[in-house]
């Protein structure tokens, strides 16, 4: 299901023949050091990552992680969505893109449109983030879409920084 454009990418809803570019981005050294290793090293463990994960999330929420891919020839770069962790009391800001395709303002774009799905659609007032301290690139992301930072907490078994952000702020003019 198509989830919305924007000027560069399409955003849709995964589905179970993404699992080989689900096993790409999810072995990325970058993906395993500021996101975590998910174990997903054959096929059928994307295949199992996406049902139980995303596709469930669509299906028990009403939003997931979605494919981003280029506008322009489909080529899929990366994940993005709304996530509902039962650790967290909002919905959850995730993404992450291949190396190549980060730096270029594709992540931004990205949440900035799944943001607004999720606005547009009420579900959810109110929307967190968390990020790795290390991760610099994602701390100043989440400044730049308006996430104002709340606190340090620890998340599986990690320091992250945690922020949130009223999504009426970003699109209520």
């Amino acid at each position: 299901m198509l989830l919305c454009t924007t000027e560069r990418l399409t955003i849709r809803h995964l589905n179970e023949q993404d699992h080989e570019f689900v096993l790409q981005l999810l072995n990325d050294d970058a993906f395993i050091k500021n996101i975590g290793d998910k174990g997903v090293r054959e096929s059928k463990d994307a295949i199992a990552y996406l049902v139980n994960g995303p596709l469930a999330s669509y299906s028990e929420q009403g939003f997931g992680l979605n494919l981003v891919a280029l506008k322009s020839d489909n080529t899929p770069i990366g994940l993005c969505g709304l996530l509902k962790r039962p650790e967290l009391e909002y919905a959850d800001l995730g993404y992450a893109l291949l190396p190549e395709y980060c730096s270029q303002g594709f992540a931004r774009e990205a949440s900035l449109a799944v943001l607004k799905v999720g606005y547009d659609n009420n579900y959810a007032v109110n929307v967190v983030a968390i990020t790795t301290l290390e991760n610099t690139s994602s701390n100043v992301l989440l400044k730049k879409l308006g996430f104002v930072f709340e606190q340090t907490i620890e998340f599986y078994g990690a320091s992250n920084n945690l922020y949130k952000v009223r999504l009426a702020s970003l699109f209520e003019q």
